[in-house]
């Protein structure tokens, strides 16, 4: 037997029908993307076929100080335009690189191998004013895969330092992205380290048929804007076992975005695993079908978020967080409408992003705030149809409450703290005894993305 809050007579139906969508619904993680990982001593004896392309080759010097960017251009020419290539960069070196756009399409299967450490030049001032908001950046590439053991360094420090968010005598401005996948389809991250980026670690943009695995994201935890993995306008994307740790969001998905799954990921330092911004500026925001499932999140500042602001239109709908684990995160569940990371006030407004169908299953551990789940909605479109099951979350030294404005929904199994503020359609209680999900009707699928894609050049959300 479960006791459903806030369903009763012909609801009952279609909550449950709800319910087996966000239950059901999965995002492929290996779909037809066959590509092969492998080390560098396999190559000439059993892959004797694969074409090295090795930057050294083409004059990179590799000490950290000399500038191998011409190098590094020089090698994506040849092994781009060769079939069965490899891009390498060998470990045990430093290679200093400036900002640069690595641009296909390529020629079939090509790997680019970094086993090296790539660095960015750490003076902003000397930056090519041309290429302001990115550092390494891979475009309209198909069927390629990252891989390798080494390091991509955005040497950051100063870019931190002069930012309006360390100091309010600083004027706000843009920072580049360390490492940028743009315009591209079936590609395969492996095993890489992207670290210290000026601004955003790892953006996705733009692409179809993404897949990360064994990545390890790092910069302070009180360094600016610095998102770990940012996934915009993109379809079909899974991040799989990856450790983030930033000052921003360790993963933030925002406009233009579906069928996003995220599977073993452990997230701290940072601002937690976030959906927006959106809406910022009146602007359209959608993002549909995310699935977050087992994740650890340790001391950030926010656990599973949704943040909109206020005038924005669009939706948020068809999003499943579970067996999720929390060490002590200051807002553990938290959907914010009224977002504002502004130095100004930000002003009233009817208009919203819509929120619904957004389910919390399975989600455990220690909040540092009294409210471990907040549900701060707009007035004027409330969010709809938040579902809440098996929910236990404890703070060390005190109790723990829900907090809700403009939201409604139902939970069952145990729900700790207690979301009786979720409003309903129909006040009264219904017990529900063993319905079984296949004689419930199945909502209509959740409409697919509008198509937004252009050539415009990234735009990121925040500063």
């Amino acid at each position: 037997m479960s006791v459903v809050h806030g369903v009763a007579g012909n609801m009952v139906y279609r909550n449950f029908g709800l319910l087996d969508e966000l239950e059901n619904f999965e995002v492929d993680e290996e779909d037809d993307m066959e590509m092969e990982f492998f080390d560098i001593p396999s190559w000439t004896s059993e892959r004797g076929s694969k074409v090295l392309v090795n930057v050294d080759s083409f004059g990179a010097v590799g000490d950290g100080v000399s500038d191998d960017t011409k190098a590094f251009v020089d090698a994506w020419k040849t092994a781009c335009s060769t079939s069965k290539s490899v891009f390498l960069v060998p470990p045990g070196r430093r290679y200093l690189v400036n900002a640069t756009r690595f641009k296909g399409p390529c020629e079939d299967k090509l790997v680019i191998q970094i086993d090296g450490t790539i660095v960015a030049p750490d003076e902003p001032q000397n930056w090519d004013p041309n290429l302001p908001r990115l550092w390494l950046d891979f475009s309209k590439l198909n069927g390629v895969s990252f891989q390798g053991n080494g390091v991509i360094d955005g040497s950051g420090s100063k870019w931190w330092a002069s930012s309006c968010k360390k100091n309010k005598t600083n004027p706000c401005r843009g920072a580049p992205t360390a490492f940028t996948i743009d315009s591209s389809s079936s590609v395969k991250v492996k095993g890489l380290t992207i670290q210290n980026s000026q601004q955003m670690n790892f953006v996705i943009s733009r692409c179809a048929s993404v897949r990360v695995s064994r990545v390890l994201v790092s910069a302070p935890g009180d360094s600016p804007n610095t998102d770990g993995i940012h996934i915009t306008d993109s379809t079909n994307v899974a991040l799989q076992d990856c450790k983030i740790g930033t000052g921003d969001d360790c993963v933030s998905i925002v406009n233009g975005s579906s069928a996003i799954k995220m599977k073993r990921i452990y997230c701290g330092p940072g601002h937690g695993i976030s959906i927006g911004s959106l809406g910022k500026d009146n602007s359209t925001g959608i993002v549909t079908k995310v699935v977050v499932d087992t994740a650890f999140l340790k001391e950030t500042t926010n656990g599973l978020r949704i943040k909109t602001w206020q005038g924005g239109n669009g939706y948020v709908r068809g999003i499943r967080f579970e067996n999720i684990r929390m060490d002590d995160v200051a807002n553990p569940i938290i959907i914010d409408q009224f977002y504002c990371d502004s130095p100004k006030e930000c002003q009233n407004q009817t208009s919203a992003v819509k929120i619904s169908e957004v389910m919390y299953r399975n989600v455990t551990g220690t909040t540092k705030s009294a409210k471990a789940m907040k549900f701060s909605c707009s007035d004027t479109v409330p969010c709809s149809n938040i579902v809440l099951s098996n929910i236990n979350l404890e703070k060390k030294d005190g109790s723990v409450e829900t907090y809700c404005n403009s939201a409604q929904g139902f939970g069952y199994g145990v729900v700790h703290p207690s979301a009786d503020c979720l409003s309903s359609e129909d006040k009264e209680y219904s017990i529900i005894d063993q319905i079984e999900p296949d004689i419930v009707e199945h909502r209509t699928e959740i409409e697919e993305l509008e198509e937004s894609k252009d050539d415009d050049a990234i735009v990121h959300t925040e500063l």
